[in-house]
Parts: structure tokens; sequence; C-alpha cells
């Protein structure tokens, strides 16, 4: 695989101000902030930050490799791309483009309930090669059409969502009229009107929806009907009894994400599933939680009973690096991918894989790591 990146862009925060300069400000603000005031989404990163290797430099070395093993598919590097809500929002067709950079990078995409491609469209472009996040339906009726739709397709994993039993408070969000029901103000128009890129892109491609919702929404719905039918669509919370229905109607992987405590861990292993995700969402649901890495040194025990990986916090290579080294198995990130997509449009989910790939596999090599699996044995207790 091409490891060429555009120079222009070398690192993440290179990526995140031009995403900031080419997309309208509620657009930046919706994928960059996280909740009330902060606090947990700079936590994150923060403290996996803090997390230091040791290097082995008088010992031989074998090269690296970084592949990795994960519910019998063997992925190319040990990170894939977490869902996003609204992708389309952010940049124009960008769960396509991600979706077909996973693919060709052979690394996990997962699609999003709530993001603005169909799980037939996704489907399509990765001949079934992607997971999909569930954010778990009120009624029963339409969990169950959305788990035939991906029974259809032969997704590879199905994530169920745990840590959304409210949307979170964020006050941006609010304030730019993307709270539910959305609405779109003077000011959003104003925006619009700076970023002439994103509005031929989105006018291209057609205002964003949630693709994979459309089946099941009345047309011609307003901006405040909208709100009302997800508001009332997505109003239950998960239970053990919702994890039990699915885990009986769903024969493949299951994973569930959200999980921060060593409580709903081992509930996950009572109720057969495959793996969890540590997460607190990006920090974008509870301000005052502990930072996902701090969640995930609790929760590295249970890697003998499922498979247990990471996001929330994960901008870089050497953070992908420094949350296998505490112990998970494999990492997502989010944002980054975000930021490269909407900094370089369809050249930027190539970009992202690229830079991730090398920064990784610099890390392996200052660190005298040979696999990925042996991360652990470099980290600094």
């Amino acid at each position: 695989m091409n490891l060429k990146y555009n120079q222009a862009y070398p690192g993440i925060d290179d990526l995140r101000r031009k995403a900031k300069s080419k997309i309208p400000r509620f657009a930046f603000e919706y994928l960059d902030g996280g909740c009330n005031e902060d606090v947990n989404l700079y936590r994150n990163t923060a403290e996996l930050r803090d997390i230091k290797l040791n290097p082995y430099y008088l010992r031989g070395h074998d090269g690296t490799d970084m592949t990795v093993e994960l519910f019998g598919k063997t992925y190319q590097a040990p990170f894939g791309v977490a869902p996003v809500g609204l992708q389309g929002l952010i940049w124009p067709n960008s769960p396509n483009i991600l979706a077909k950079a996973a693919y060709e990078h052979k690394v996990p995409f997962i699609l999003s309930t709530v993001s603005t491609s169909s799980i037939e469209e996704i489907a399509q472009i990765t001949h079934g090669e992607f997971w999909f996040q569930l954010y778990h339906p009120a009624e029963e009726k339409l969990r169950n059409d959305i788990v035939r739709r991906l029974k259809d397709v032969e997704c590879n994993v199905l994530v169920i969502l745990s840590d959304v039993p409210t949307f979170g408070f964020r006050p941006r969000d609010i304030r730019n009229g993307l709270a539910m029901p959305p609405r779109m103000t003077l000011n959003n128009i104003l925006q619009i009107m700076r970023r002439p890129h994103w509005a031929l892109q989105t006018l291209f491609h057609g205002t964003p929806t949630f693709a994979t919702m459309k089946p099941y929404m009345p047309k011609g719905l307003d901006m405040k009907q909208l709100g009302a039918f997800m508001d009332r669509t997505f109003s239950g919370r998960l239970d053990t009894d919702r994890i039990a229905a699915i885990r009986d109607q769903w024969k493949g992987k299951l994973v569930i994400k959200g999980i921060a405590t060593p409580e709903d861990a081992q509930l996950a292993v009572e109720l057969g599933a495959d793996g969890i995700i540590v997460s607190n969402h990006g920090g974008r649901q509870l301000d005052s939680a502990e930072s996902a890495i701090a969640s995930l040194k609790k929760l590295v025990p249970f890697k003998d009973q499922l498979k247990v990986m990471m996001d929330s916090g994960i901008r870089s290579g050497a953070d992908v690096a420094r949350a296998l080294a505490v112990g998970a198995d494999f990492a997502f990130l989010g944002r980054t991918f975000m930021y490269s997509t909407a900094a370089l449009g369809n050249e930027g989910g190539q970009h992202a894989m690229a830079i991730l790939k090398r920064q990784l596999k610099q890390v392996m090599e200052q660190v005298n790591c040979s696999q990925v699996s042996d991360f652990e044995k470099h980290l600094l207790k």
C-alpha cells in the first residue's frame, strides 16, 4: 500500500487548522467540541499522552509488522475509523470517502446509525467489509429491521452503542442550531457563504440526511418534525434485556461500545459479547467522567474473555501506540479522519491512513517493537 501523503499537512494539527478554514463554523464546532465545558474532551488526550514507552536500542530488530487478527479477519494496522454522526454535514460524501480508504488500507470502518450514508451504500463500497454502530431504537420492530438489513449485506461486526441514554449537553450545537430540532439561522447561512467549496460540494452531493433511517421516516418532514421524529425514535435506553434480544438475533460478532467500568464489562461478558470498545464518546456525553485511557487500565483484565478496544482521545499514530501499550487490542479514531477529509476532500481518507501508519511504524522502529502485540512490553510503569 502506498503511504505517500500531502507533505503540506504532515501532522494532525495541520489538518485540523485546514479543516477549520474550509468548513462552516457550525460544522467545525460540531466535529471539534465536547459537552458542557469540554473538560473530558481535553482530559482524554492529555492523560493518554502522559503514557510513556521504554525504547530498547541495543537489541536486535527483526522489522515491524503492524497486522492484527481481530474477529477472524487480518487487518493491516491496529486502528480503524470510529463511527461519527452527521459525517456528510462536516464534509459532503465523507462516509463514502472514509469507507473506501479503510477498505483499500484493510482496516475496519464503523458506520453510525446517524451518519449520512446508508448501510447498503457502505456495504457496496466495502464489499461487506464494514462494522455498524447501532443507536438502539425505542421500537423493537425498527431495531429488528435494521439488524435484518445488516444480515442481508453480510456486515462483519455489529456494535451496540451504550453511552447515549440521553443526548449530551453541547452548548455550541445549541447555539449553532444543531440541537434537536435543528434549525438554519441567518448566521449559519452567512458561514456557508464564506465557505464556497463546502457549499458547492454540498450542492453536488445533496443535503445531508440520516440515510440509514430514511426508509422509516415520513416524507416531507420539516426541521421541527425531524427533531421530534429522532427524539421519539432514539429514546430507548440500552439495558441487558435489549442486548440479550440482539444477541439472540445476531449470530455474527457483537461489540458493546461505551463501556467504562468493570461492572459493565462483566455484564458484557455474561451477555455473550465478543468485544467491548472502551469509550466516553469522545468527551461528548459526560464531562465529569474519567478519561478513556483511565477506564482502559481497569478493563484490560477482561482481555482473556473478550476483545478490549478503545476510542476517545486518540489523535495520532503515537496515540495508537500508547493505547496498545496500556493493553488495548485495537484502537479507533474519529476526529482525525474527519479533520483530514474536511481538509483534503476525496484525498483525506488516504492521507490520514498514510500518516497514521507512518507515525505508528516510526514509533515501533524507535522503541524496537516488532509486532503490535509487543507494545505492552514497552510500557513504562
